[in-house]
């Protein structure tokens, strides 16, 4: 008897060279066409405006080698006549695997479609829609992995109704084991229906200030102004005093000038209705009042108040920045000082 007579899990050595290659012929063919489909969808993008084409290019990314390996061997297995417990076994393997690609197609195009959308959202000013969707991707996403664990369970022969019960009781042991864990996604849970803060917001937790760019399950992430990701706990925000400057409808603006001692009453009198003629023609200002307020050790002070009706920090910059300028000019042409720390020191003679 020859060697490819000889018998292996009841097939002779020539099936299972014919297996090994069909498996491989379909492996590589479907390499092939992966490789083709891929390069005319590039292509058609670039010519097509149909938002759908933009979905099949990442749907092919997200195909996996072992999804392909599994293809191949499913397909090599037709030339076996294997027995009946080994086939049912590579059966379901290969099933396995195929439920795990269908749920990364799953999540990439879930993820997609939740990014484009938020960004939608986010350029249409509408930063709660673009946080409620970040959150319902995410348990769309569980929800998708878990009827697929089901299904998997399932295909394995493992009693799912009992499992589910069993959990019951297994399910306290790991609420207390992961206390942390369980308290974070709850307080994620509760960004996402109260919105103290949304995607896009500005804000500031304690010494730290930033945007925030994503809600997570257990953290959130704030871009500060130097550039730096900072990362906080879901249940630590919660805990933390934020401060929201997105939702400021207008930002109160309080500053004093002093000037010296000496200057005449006259002058003095002046300077409140200078400086209310100087703010009030500003754009996104709007003036409150301006009064002398103190007798200081060197200095006579009167207090500024206004608010600017745009929350943009850098708007109030700019109107501070005229104000400050248009106060200097005014001063300098009415001859008044501005004050800055003196001391006089009075020396007697002993005669």
């Amino acid at each position: 008897m020859g060697i490819l007579e000889r018998e292996i899990i009841e097939n002779s050595v020539q099936s299972w060279l014919i297996a090994v290659g069909i498996s491989l012929g379909t492996i590589l063919v479907l390499l092939f066409i992966k490789r083709i489909l891929k390069r005319r969808l590039e292509n058609l993008i670039k010519k097509s405006k149909s938002p759908l084409d933009d979905y099949l290019l990442p749907l092919l990314s997200q195909t996996r080698w072992f999804s392909i390996l599994a293809g191949g061997l499913l397909v090599g297995l037709f030339a076996l006549d294997l027995p009946e417990d080994i086939h049912t076994w590579s059966v379901r393997i290969i099933q396995i695997i195929f439920a795990l690609q269908v749920g990364f197609w799953g999540t990439g195009m879930i993820s997609l479609y939740i990014e484009r959308r938020v960004d939608s959202k986010i350029q249409e000013d509408n930063a709660e829609d673009a946080t409620t969707l970040d959150a319902l991707g995410l348990i769309v996403k569980i929800a998708l992995w878990s009827v697929l664990a089901l299904i998997i369970l399932d295909n394995l022969n493992v009693e799912v109704s009992s499992l589910v019960a069993s959990l019951g009781i297994g399910g306290i042991a790991v609420a207390l084991a992961a206390q942390n864990i369980l308290g974070d996604l709850f307080a994620s849970l509760s960004i996402t229906l109260d919105k103290p803060f949304v995607i896009g917001d500005f804000v500031m937790v304690d010494d730290f200030e930033g945007d925030v760019e994503d809600i997570g399950l257990k953290s959130t992430r704030i871009r500060s102004l130097s550039g730096e990701e900072l990362i906080f706990s879901n249940t630590d925000l919660l805990n933390s005093r934020i401060r929201n400057y997105k939702r400021l409808e207008k930002r109160r603006i309080s500053f004093n000038i002093g000037v010296i001692y000496g200057t005449p009453v006259e002058k003095l009198k002046k300077i409140p209705g200078m400086i209310e003629n100087i703010i009030s023609p500003l754009e996104h200002a709007e003036f409150d009042r301006t009064h002398f307020k103190t007798l200081s050790d060197f200095s006579l002070d009167f207090s500024v108040v206004y608010h600017v009706l745009d929350p943009a920090y850098s708007v109030y910059l700019d109107i501070q920045q005229t104000i400050n300028l248009e106060i200097y000019q005014q001063f300098e042409k009415e001859g008044i000082e501005f004050a800055y720390p003196t001391q006089t020191v009075i020396v007697e003679s002993e005669e």
